[in-house]
Formats: structure tokens, sequence, C-alpha cells
């Protein structure tokens, strides 16, 4: 199978059958399970919280992608250590003292990740490149499943590529909003490593071929 690792955003899951899709995803060729968690003030809408988490691990045996999409992001890094996420990745706009909040994610035993959003520079990255694990560029505004995709994302992945070389870091990099197979291979061609899509998974026909289709088409690096 290819390099590239397929991350299904829970977010476009059926609610009512939660544990049906989370078994879905488990049994599909998909390497992780992405978690959005909003909380209506840093974006316009709102998710899930703990209890819904804490159900979703019961059932997870692959790792737990969380995504924060919330301010003060500090208060909950040990919460979610103990929920069993893998990586927590937090918006730089969200956070004030990015090294520190990086550093307590890591002194949780968590992979520590940073999501940009589209307006934000990729050199804004340049200091803190080395001490992080993951970076999430979104390529929709964020708050909202089923947006269409920014063209602009495919340079920004390069620029990051550029600077994750030029820094010899070891950074993931992860695309989330309006991913297909129409532009899994074009992303990764660009540098992805890991690509998160919600509803072209969750709304297709058949959710697993869908996912099993997004990894052949994506290829590896």
């Amino acid at each position: 199978m290819t390099k590239t690792k397929i991350a299904p955003s829970l977010l476009a899951a059926d609610f009512g059958n939660l544990q049906r899709d989370v078994e879905m995803v488990e049994s599909s060729v998909a390497d992780w399970h992405h978690i959005d968690v909003m909380d209506g003030v840093f974006v316009p809408n709102i998710s899930y919280g703990m209890p819904v988490i804490k159900a979703i691990k019961k059932h997870a045996t692959k790792p737990l992608d969380v995504h924060l999409m919330i301010i003060d992001p500090d208060r909950y890094i040990e919460t979610f250590a103990e929920l069993g996420a893998s990586i927590l990745t937090v918006h730089y706009e969200a956070c004030t003292h990015l090294h520190r909040t990086i550093q307590a994610i890591k002194s949780k035993g968590m992979k520590a990740g940073v999501s940009l959003n589209p307006h934000t520079n990729i050199n804004l990255l340049e200091d803190i490149i080395n001490d992080i694990d993951l970076v999430l560029i979104m390529s929709v505004n964020p708050g909202f499943g089923g947006q269409s995709f920014i063209e602009n994302t495919y340079g920004k992945i390069k620029a990051l590529k550029e600077l994750i070389d030029r820094k010899n870091a070891s950074v993931l990099i992860e695309i989330d909003g309006g991913v297909s197979t129409e532009n899994a291979k074009k992303l990764t061609d660009a540098g992805a490593d890991v690509l998160v899509a919600g509803s072209f998974v969750f709304k297709s026909k058949n959710p697993k071929q869908t996912i099993l289709d997004l990894k052949l088409v994506a290829g590896g690096n």
C-alpha cells in the first residue's frame, strides 16, 4: 500500500450510527481517525466534546488525530491526553505562546501539530518547525464541512516542504478541506503526507471503497 496516510474526518460521520462509522474506518485502509473539536468561538460552529471522543476511543484502535479549533487550547491538553489522542493539533492563530503549548503537548506523550488557516503564511513556522511533528494546512476556512477547496493550497504545501527540507525537520504535512480523488495525487505530488477527507468519504455510497480509492490515487512521495 502507499505511503500516504488517509484520515477520515468523523465530523462528517452519522452521529446516530457513530460506532458503526468508527468501525468502518477501523476495517478500512485508513490510517487515522481525524477528530475536529470546535468551540463556537475560534470558529463559528460547535462540534463535539469529551464524552463523544471517549465513546469513539472505545471502538478505535487506530490513532486519534485530534484537531483543536478552539481558543486557549492549553486548558485541555491534559484532558485530550487522557482521552487517548495520539496527535494533538492546535491552531497557530489561537496560541499566544506556541512553543510552550507544543512542549506541553509533547510532555503528555502526544505528537504535536500546528494548523494554519488559509490566510496564514508558512514562513511564520520558521522558528518552530523543528519542534513539531505535523503541520495541518487548512485548504478551506475552518468551521464547516463540505466547502470548496482553495487552490492556493498547492503553493503553500510546496513552500512548507521547502522549509522542512531546509531546516532538516521531521514533519508530516496534513491537508484538511475539500480533499477528493480528483486532487489527492496533486496534493501528494506537492508534498502532502496525510489527507483528511470528511464529506467525500462519509457521503459516498461505499465509504470503505472511497477510502481505498483515495489511498490508491494519492500514491506515495
